[in-house]
Order: structure tokens, then C-alpha cells, then sequence
């Protein structure tokens, strides 16, 4: 039988929740919003728990542009003082949004969320300049 982990929401999750009810609002559909929560809790969560290496693994992309290639590796750098699996970084794809999550231990860690209208994933506020 699969291990459950523990699921934990960082302070950057919260605050991209805020901006993606704020998104919604603002396109006049903030039921989308309701929708969202409930699908976290009731489908994305339990699916991590039981299952935490479901997501694509993120670092795995090819890096198109050398911009790129630099800012993975300094992500890699930053993961490996957390975890040595250079897979615990992963990405679920959902119908409209994206999450960001790592396995650390036997947590994982919600890092990012975006629906798939608005910016790329914020690394330097999350954890920091290299």
C-alpha cells in the first residue's frame, strides 16, 4: 500500500490563491474561484497524498534559451541542498491552472499555483535571489 504524506501549503500558494481569486473576480466569474477550492481539496490533495510523484517531473524540460538553462540550474543548485532526489520538484496539470509542488521527507510542499492565463511561476520571490 501506498504511504500518505502530509500536504502542506507554503505562504507563496496562499498568495497566488489570493491573486487567482482576484483574476477571477475580475473576469466576472468568481464562482470559478469556489470551483478551484473544491477541487483542490477534494481531488488534487488526496491524489498527493496517496500518490506524490504523480506530477511531471518540472526540472526535466528542455531549457530553450540559455536565460532558461541558468535559471534551472540555479533551481537545481537550490533543491539539492533541500532534497537529493532531482525529481522532487513536479508540476499536476489541472483543466485551467498549474501547481508547482515538491516532495521533501515525506511532505509535500504546494509552491505555485497560476491559472493558465497568467504569468509564469514567481521562483525569486519563493525562494529568494541565488
Amino acid at each position: 500500500m501506498t504511504k500518505k504524506r502530509v500536504v502542506k501549503l507554503t505562504a507563496n500558494f496562499e498568495r497566488n490563491l489570493v491573486d487567482i481569486e482576484r483574476f477571477l473576480i475580475e473576469a466576472e466569474v468568481p464562482r470559478a474561484y469556489d470551483a478551484l477550492l473544491d477541487e483542490l481539496l477534494g481531488t488534487v490533495i488526496r491524489n498527493l497524498e496517496r500518490f506524490p510523484g504523480m506530477g511531471r517531473p518540472f526540472l526535466a524540460r528542455a531549457a530553450r534559451s540559455v536565460e532558461v538553462a541558468n535559471a534551472l540550474d540555479a533551481l537545481r543548485a537550490k533543491l539539492s541542498a533541500l532534497t537529493p532526489d532531482a525529481e522532487a520538484l513536479r508540476e499536476y496539470i489541472m483543466d485551467n491552472y498549474w501547481v508547482l509542488y515538491a516532495q521533501i521527507d515525506e511532505n509535500i510542499h504546494l509552491l505555485a499555483i497560476r491559472h493558465q492565463r497568467q504569468l509564469s511561476f514567481d521562483f525569486e520571490s519563493h525562494w529568494g535571489a541565488a
